[in-house]
């Protein structure tokens, strides 16, 4: 190929190989994700897409139209990069088809920034300074004639240069090392090399880990087992690399890849002939000063991205399982947050969340009078379920209130509410708002019996990050964890939907369309001039535009709406068609051959959006968090001295980790499912066999007094167990993931993107 000026400006980027390529990793018809890309570039959003334009894109469900997105701009970037790099070279006249056909078969970010690395640089490589001294001619006789032949060859390039002293070449062997460079950065250049060497590594290679200190503090370290430690790459498990991870930016560990540089050497002199013994020198010269290095940075930025991604996506399951709990729609609620030095705040609140009225009680120091406060609320408030915050405190408040619920034959029964980022929302800009008048404390009370009410409603105000369903994630990359769990928190308030005239602009601005300063305007036309009456009237809220409209409108309920359609996920558009099918809808029948013929043509669908609005109409309302398990209720265990090996308790899962699941059982610690205890049969991932917000009955099989640690199984009483107490092993005292404790490294979970591989990036090489 010849590079001209002309046709390296004429280089684009071809968007239909992406689509192809997404396409056949999606398993899905490329004219599909064109569809995908079509309506994203128009302004279409992924919940909008996969819900609404299912004719288009032939019911790609959310997942598909997410990957589609988010693939095609990956690979975008990808190939814009190339081009920037091929015509900065090309600028350089350094270009040639070599460096052109590596460059285009280059498979990822970092391998093309490695490769235009030296051209950067103001410093020329040995490499590029034997090409400017005219020794390519004597590179190519390297790589392909005998001894005698190349050393002949290699006498015809020796010369003097006194205008230009640098270009001289003063001896036969200056000439062949200057080739020898030559073909040494076109051996670490080559991506199939690259490939090579990065299949051995991986597969042969180990990271090792030494600790740093005497024996005496290796004996009080939470590290030991990675004191002395190595394991292959290839069976590494992510949480290893976090609790690795920690331990070095701790000071306590250090760590190094250990991999075999002579049989990389050896794999890559066979995939050629080696002419003569230069050309063999100049392919185990570029594997170990120049390929080498670059494969270990690029494994241990694997490694980390894998660790990292492993930990987001455990998180953000845990989160949307967490999201869609049930809702206990219609009960009016007393939160409670527990304080000893301070007092517990309480606050009553009517079926929507308003707040009735607060106070507070001091239950371990007047108990008489917190169950006259507690008892007058009930009545007063009509309370059906009181909602005591799990945090310092929590127990003596249970007792006055189970003390006063049967003292005064009162039906209110009581539950305990994880208390994760009450504190964090209460003192936000967002509480502030919501109850200016307020002390923050109060509103803690009113997030925990919130979160009973409407946990979606409530748990969207508070950085999702807070909530305690990962550990260790504070030391993700932020932008990346934030933007994957502010994609899970959309996905799910759209899965779900929104009463327009009750939510909050934290959970409306979520919807499909609407940005924050629309969710307030909503809000704010809202409390000026009354409720919404139907999705036709949103059309005159200001920042409302026709594009907006069409993307909000189906995900905005409106129940006293005239218009029963307003209250279902039949989209404005659809309406003249919904009307027509709804009365086959009631009757429970379907649309004969000839009538749903009839429809097609006149609204111009197909039977995807046809049977779409039969089975919407069949089901108006419908809330998918119905599906999940219910809030649990208080089973009578106050603390951890309650508790008795072989006791059943109930339990409600409040985050899954790889080797195991912590489970709340309405006492402060928290206990621990290992993996190995999660069913009679073998369980691989502890994500299929729990989910938070699992409400499951478990025995207790080990209880550590000393560190406050309750091992759990869901196995049947004979089965085969682990040895006491080791299912316990990793639970900690508080809730893991909040921030209050530090699991133990081995107990590492889902969070950590710090890279594992520190020291080699230093050093660039291992």
């Amino acid at each position: 190929m010849e590079f001209t000026e002309e046709s390296v400006s004429g280089l684009a980027v071809d968007e239909q190989a992406i689509i192809d390529r997404i396409a056949g990793e999606l398993t899905v018809r490329p004219a599909q994700v064109s569809a995908v890309m079509a309506l994203t570039k128009e302004g279409g959003t992924v919940p909008f897409i996969s819900r609404y334009r299912k004719e288009m894109t032939g019911s790609l469900d959310e997942v598909q139209v997410r990957e589609s997105v988010q693939r095609f701009m990956a690979y975008s970037n990808l190939e814009t990069r190339r081009l920037e790099i091929v015509r900065a070279i090309f600028a350089q006249g350094k270009l040639d088809e070599g460096l052109y056909d590596s460059l285009r078969r280059c498979a990822t970010m970092t391998e093309l920034e490695d490769i235009y690395a030296p051209y950067k640089k103001k410093k020329k490589t040995r490499g590029m300074a034997a090409k400017e001294k005219g020794l390519e001619p004597l590179a190519l006789v390297l790589r392909t004639a005998e001894e005698e032949a190349v050393r002949a060859e290699a006498a015809r390039f020796v010369r003097e240069d006194a205008e230009h002293p640098e270009l001289t070449v003063a001896s036969v062997e200056e000439a062949l090392q200057g080739a020898m460079d030559i073909v040494a950065e076109a051996v670490s250049q080559d991506p199939d090399n690259r490939a090579a060497v990065k299949s051995l590594y991986r597969n042969k290679g180990k990271l090792v880990t030494k600790g740093i200190g005497d024996e005496e503090k290796q004996a009080h370290s939470v590290y030991q087992m990675y004191w002395d430690y190595s394991e292959p790459l290839s069976t590494l498990k992510p949480h290893r690399i976090l609790a690795i991870n920690r331990g070095e930016r701790e000071g306590e560990l250090e760590t190094r890849i250990e991999v075999d540089e002579e049989e990389a050497c050896a794999v890559l002199r066979g995939k050629v002939r080696v002419a003569n013994h230069w050309h063999g020198d100049s392919i185990d010269d570029g594997l170990r000063r120049l390929l080498s290095g670059a494969v270990l940075r690029e494994l241990a930025s694997d490694l980390a991205a894998w660790a990292d991604d492993h930990g987001i996506g455990i998180f953000s399951e845990n989160l949307k399982n967490l999201l869609m709990s049930a809702p206990l729609k219609g009960t009016r609620v007393l939160g409670m947050d527990p304080g000893i030095r301070t007092g517990t705040k309480c606050a009553g609140m009517d079926e929507t969340g308003k707040v009735l009225g607060h106070f507070v009680i001091y239950a371990d120091r007047n108990a008489e009078v917190a169950r006259e406060a507690i008892a007058k609320a009930i009545r007063t408030y009509r309370v059906q379920l009181i909602a005591v915050g799990n945090g310092t405190g929590s127990r003596e408040v249970r007792q006055v209130v189970l003390d006063t619920v049967r003292e005064n034959h009162l039906e209110a029964q009581m539950a305990v509410v994880d208390e994760d980022g009450a504190s964090v929302y209460s003192a936000s800009d967002v509480a502030r708002e919501e109850f200016p008048d307020l002390d923050l404390t109060i509103r803690g009370a009113i997030s925990i019996g919130r979160r009973l009410q409407d946990p979606l409603a409530e748990l969207v105000k508070i950085d999702p990050k807070s909530i305690g369903v990962g550990l260790y994630q504070h030391d993700l990359d932020q932008k990346k964890l934030g933007a994957k769990l502010d994609e899970v928190v959309g996905s799910v308030v759209n899965n779900v939907g929104v009463n327009v005239n009750t939510a909050s602009p934290s959970l409306l601005r979520y919807v499909s369309g609407i940005n924050a300063t629309l969710a307030k305007k909503i809000v704010q036309l809202r409390e000026a001039a009354g409720a919404i009456p139907s999705r036709e009237a949103l059309r005159t809220i200001p920042g409302m535009g026709p594009k907006t409209f069409e993307l909000c409108a189906g995900f905005l309920k409106i129940p006293d709406s005239e218009d029963p359609l307003d209250n279902t996920w039949v989209h404005p558009e659809s309406y003249a068609l919904a009307r027509e099918l709804l009365p086959v809808s009631k009757a429970g029948g379907q649309l004969t051959r000839e009538a749903r013929a009839a429809v097609k043509e006149r609204y111009g669908v197909g039977d995807t959006t046809i049977d779409d609005l039969l089975t919407e109409l069949a089901r108006p309302g419908r809330d998918p968090r119905d599906e999940y398990p219910a809030p649990m209720l208080d089973q009578g265990v106050l603390s951890f001295e309650d508790l008795r090996e072989g006791m059943s308790v109930k339990g409600k899962v409040k985050n899954v980790v790889d080797f195991g699941a912590f489970v709340d059982i309405g006492i402060k610690e928290t206990a621990l499912v290992h993996v190995s205890e999660m069913g009679d049969a073998f369980v691989k991932d502890p994500l299929d066999a729990l989910k938070v917000g699992d409400v499951k009955d478990f025995r207790v099989i080990s209880l550590d007094a000393a560190r406050r640690r309750i091992g759990l199984s869901l196995k049947s009483p004979g089965a085969a167990g682990r040895p006491a107490g080791a299912a316990a092993a990793g639970a900690s005292k508080g809730a893991p993931g909040g921030g209050r404790q530090k699991p133990a490294p081995h107990d590492a979970g889902k969070d950590d993107v710090y890279n594992p591989f520190a020291a080699l990036l230093k050093k660039g090489k291992g």
